[in-house]
């Protein structure tokens, strides 16, 4: 049975990404910061009959990370795919953004702390286990928001929401994506970039989610974790270095 890793699972596109793998015959540890929601994480795709463990594991803290790869690699002789979707959102709700000339350097360095820096570690850490794998797969989930082509497109609906912080870590992302993918080419890997599109989550404020969903435009998060599970489950032909949306097209960098 393949086994996945996926960060940030306790809830929102993670919790959907997590049990559309397990749905796939994955084992699919959900990790996240909070053991309670975690553990109940778990627990629920394990009652739909899923194979879904929590694994505590905060991506900003290196000891953090040291104890998950040490408790999966007891439990596991390999990883097979890698979700670095833990990300966070430190400018406001509702798109009610912070100008980026008024945006304060706290909230820019922890927006990086978790989306490039989180995903970059995460991933260093647990290579030895993804290279024991057959067919090792890492997907980081961006944002079409990260996307430079987009936001400077003539007529694009992007530039006009200015998450200084967000747009700049996903950007900052997307290029770590491509620089993994080219060194772990030859070795199998398939390393690529998502973005679920527009969906109601918490991402940009607690409840957030509740205010967004059914709004038009907004997708659920099992809407915006499938292109995730595609690329997490590509074959050997699929693509690697590459920035998807749904249905595995292209999205410009």
């Amino acid at each position: 049975m393949p086994v996945a890793l996926v960060t940030g699972a306790n809830k929102g596109i993670g919790y959907s990404t997590a049990a559309g793998l397990a749905r796939r015959g994955f084992t699919v540890w959900l990790g996240a910061r909070n053991q309670t929601r975690g553990e109940a994480a778990a627990a629920s795709l394990r009652a739909l009959g899923l194979d879904a463990r929590f694994i505590e594991l905060d991506v900003t803290n290196e000891e953090s990370i040291d104890r998950a790869v040490e408790v999966i690699g007891t439990n596991t002789s390999a990883l097979d795919t890698l979700v670095n979707n833990a990300g966070i959102s430190t400018e406001g709700a509702n798109f009610e953004f912070t100008p980026p000339s008024q945006l304060g350097l706290s909230r820019i360095r922890d927006a990086f702390e978790v989306n490039l820096f989180g995903a970059i570690a995460v991933t260093q850490k647990f290579l030895p286990l993804l290279r024991r794998s057959a067919a090792p797969r890492i997907v980081n989930v961006s944002s079409e928001l990260g996307s430079m082509i987009l936001n400077t497109s003539d007529g694009n609906s992007l530039g006009h929401i200015e998450p200084l912080a967000y747009k700049t870590s996903k950007a900052a992302l997307n290029m770590a994506t491509v620089m993994f993918a080219r060194e772990l080419r030859a070795d199998g890997f398939k390393v690529n970039a998502a973005t679920p599109g527009l969906v109601a989550s918490d991402l940009s404020g607690k409840g957030n989610a509740d205010v967004l969903r059914g709004r038009p435009g907004f997708k659920t998060p099992d809407d915006g974790a499938r292109i995730i599970v595609d690329l997490a489950t590509l074959p050997s032909h699929g693509p690697t270095g590459g920035f998807f949306r749904d249905g595995l097209q292209t999205v410009p960098w």
